[in-house]
């Protein structure tokens, strides 16, 4: 599978909206390192973030609200927070 900015986008948004765990996300990221095929125009972009969210289980480098925030920003992204009363 081509790995682009909005698939990227994608799994951080999941992850975000609690769709997919955070092992679900490293996972899924390592995955995408060893088997999947980057965008070729932004190759460079797509391999380092998706290589920092690989070791977001690593305690030294973990995965912030800011470090998403971020990342979408670099995908193209604007981040928006809504919150609903329960």
């Amino acid at each position: 599978m081509k790995i682009t900015k909005k698939i990227l986008a994608g799994k951080i948004l999941d992850y975000l909206h609690h769709k997919i765990t955070l092992p679900e996300l490293v996972d899924w990221s390592e995955n995408a390192l060893m088997e999947g095929e980057f965008d070729e125009k932004d190759f460079e972009l797509l391999g380092d973030i998706t290589g920092r969210l690989g070791l977001a289980d690593v305690r030294a480098f973990g995965l912030m609200w800011e470090d998403c925030e971020k990342y979408l920003n670099q995908l193209g992204y604007k981040v928006n927070i809504k919150a609903e009363a329960i």
